[in-house]
């Protein structure tokens, strides 16, 4: 089993560590398949990201996810870090988006999904649920909905456009 969720204080530390290390495992059970000079280098998706949906990452989180999908990137290009290749090329060369983009990509799909659900369901209600009690001392960390709204902002993406569902794929996909 993986400690693929959120901690007790609401960060995703250990879900990012958990499927960055999934991810390698992956990887390494693939070598011969993605190094493989026969095989187109077109590949899409990453076991990394699976569930990264409801993930709040840190910039810290999301530069440790890059680190390590740009290893796998340059291993399957044959580019070793002395070749200075930069990273926006190999992953041209691979078809693939760089993965800040993808993981606001998958924010902002599962908004979608949750804000065209009906008003008594529960997974919308846990959106606007608020935790009662004391908050320890400190900055409060940004919470998953504080993420998405600021994906919608950068976008100009509201909740009206949501309830069109291919237009919100539409919207979600363009932006580059």
């Amino acid at each position: 089993m993986t400690c693929d969720m959120l901690s007790v204080d609401g960060d995703a530390d250990a879900a990012v560590e958990a499927r960055i290390r999934i991810g390698w495992n992956k990887f390494r059970q693939l070598v011969p398949l993605l190094t493989n000079k026969d095989v187109s280098l077109i590949m899409r998706g990453s076991s990394m990201l699976h569930g990264s949906e409801t993930w709040p990452v840190r910039k810290e989180n999301e530069v440790a996810l890059q680190q390590a999908e740009m290893r796998m990137v340059s291993w399957m290009c044959g580019v070793k870090l002395k070749d200075r290749s930069p990273s926006k090329e190999l992953r041209e060369r691979l078809g693939i988006d760089d993965i800040a983009l993808v993981l606001q990509q998958n924010r902002l799909r599962w908004y979608g999904h949750v804000l065209q659900k009906v008003d008594d369901d529960w997974v919308k209600k846990c959106i606007e649920y608020e935790v009662k009690g004391p908050r320890p001392g400190g900055r409060p960390k940004r919470t998953w909905r504080e993420f998405v709204e600021k994906d919608c902002q950068a976008r100009t993406l509201n909740k009206e456009n949501a309830m069109d569902r291919s237009k919100w794929k539409k919207l979600i996909k363009d932006v580059r």
